[in-house]
């Protein structure tokens, strides 16, 4: 399995005063920079901006390999490396937020802490020095020779490696302080820094109980414009909570069961990959939940791949209903690079890989790119809505195709695809009204595999 190593580093020249910090991602196999990030801070002390340099490199790490992946971290301020690997208390309570944080991201990694001298943690230390030296020019960081324009590359690819479709949720920077620079080096761009992960609500059952009869108008603007009329024509936004005049079409969004590609992180496109055992005894954990009230399902649509066939299977036949295959679900195409991993694919095809990153509409090697897939998605969500209205429809399908209507369902731009992280057999809802919006009720919900 692919190891990794990730470099950070933070610095303050005042402590406190003007701070950033520098981390880099590098394949542990042959120390080849996967990415670097970079971000001044504002004032700040060395420790602070020492943890912030660590919580941009996990992130970083999870975006390219997503959980469970092997890293070393080297870090050369003990007080980090000491605390993190337990040894030492946090006594400063400003430090708690950001160690307890770091910890979170640690704990979807495999981690081995180690201190190193500064001489051999150079990188990171540069990097920071970058940020800093920028800041203090009132500009933002940017990796030499990247152009200021450069769209923000998406982080690990929407299914493969399975969890390093991983997309953590948008952020931004305090007021004042220059966003983070970030960038995978296949693809040599710039673009915000990762911010953490949103909070993933603990249970479907906690969001669609009986109590519930009511659906969220859009919220209004403040020229006070009429919430009923607008609503209703779609031409602009209402201001509060009213009674529904139809009954929501609520799609529940399954994610297929694990497979060997991605035990091993690897691109899983139109491949027709079987579950592995773990893989049906996830998709059974789905089946006994969905099984239960106060679902009600009524349809099960699926993806015609295997992976997600075989796992609506198993839940239909626990609800006793037939599954209906619906080729618009069916994943993204990732012509060559199916069956490889990121690094694989990074060091044979560095140009496609930028350029696919860089731009939906750029397709890898014979496969689809995302903006050819969004198309065929959006219309099969608007045909399942149409065609079951009223109904609850369990959808089996993918990682893109799940984040795709999600996003839809938002309103959100494309870039919002690689801010969202689905684990396999994640759960996702979506309600739809015929006269309001679109509402996300869950996402990536996993209780039922605890």
């Amino acid at each position: 399995m692919t190891s990794f190593v990730v470099e950070a580093d933070g610095g303050s020249r005042g402590n406190p005063g003007p701070a950033g910090y520098g981390a880099v991602v590098k394949d542990a196999s042959d120390g080849q920079v996967l990415a670097e990030i970079a971000e001044a801070i504002g004032t700040q002390t060395n420790n602070v901006a020492e943890y912030r340099g660590l919580i941009a490199g996990l992130r970083s790490l999870l975006a390219i390999a997503g959980d469970g992946a092997i890293v070393e971290v080297r870090m050369d301020s003990k007080l980090v490396i000491e605390q993190m690997a337990g040894r030492w208390k946090i006594k400063n309570e400003g430090l708690r937020p950001l160690a307890s944080e770091a910890a979170g991201l640690a704990r979807r990694l495999r981690v081995t802490w180690r201190w190193i001298p500064r001489e051999k943690n150079k990188d990171a230390d540069r990097l920071a020095n970058e940020a800093m030296d920028a800041a203090a020019k009132g500009r933002p960081w940017r990796l030499a020779g990247a152009s200021p324009a450069a769209p923000a590359p998406a982080p690990a690819p929407a299914s493969a490696p399975a969890s390093a479709s991983a997309g953590p949720a948008a952020g931004s920077a305090p007021a004042g302080v220059p966003a983070a620079g970030f960038r995978e080096t296949a693809s040599r761009q710039t673009g915000p820094a990762l911010a953490a992960p949103a909070t993933v609500q603990d249970s479907l059952l906690d969001l669609i109980g009986e109590e519930e009869t009511v659906a969220p108008a859009p919220y209004g603007p403040a020229n006070g414009t009429d919430p009923e009329t607008t609503a209703a024509t779609g031409s602009g936004v209402g201001t509060g909570w009213r009674p529904p005049t139809t009954v929501a079409t609520s799609l529940l969004l399954l994610r297929h069961g694990e497979t060997p590609f991605s035990a091993e992180r690897r691109f899983s496109g139109v491949g027709d990959p079987e579950l592995t055992s773990a893989g049906i005894a996830q998709a059974e954990a789905a089946a006994a939940r969905l099984s239960r009230p106060p679902y009600g399902i009524q349809m099960v649509v699926s993806s015609p791949l295997k992976r997600a066939r075989a796992t609506a299977e198993i839940v239909a036949a626990m609800l006793g209903l037939e599954v209906e295959v619906e080729e618009g679900l069916r994943e993204v195409d990732f012509g060559d690079w199916e069956g490889h991993t990121f690094t694989e694919i990074q060091r044979r095809w560095p140009d496609e890989l930028a350029a696919w990153l860089a731009d939906p509409s750029a397709a890898p090697p014979g496969g689809e790119s995302f903006e050819a897939a969004a198309r065929r998605v959006q219309e099969t969500g608007d045909r399942l809505v149409e065609r079951y209205e009223g109904r609850t429809v369990l959808a089996v399908s993918h990682v893109t195709p799940i984040k795709m209507l999600l996003r839809f369902a938002l309103e959100a731009p494309p870039s919002a695809l690689y801010r969202m992280h689905l684990d396999l057999a994640a759960l996702s809802l979506i309600e739809y009204y015929a006269d309001g919006p679109a509402v996300v009720k869950a996402f990536n919900d996993t209780s039922h595999l605890r």
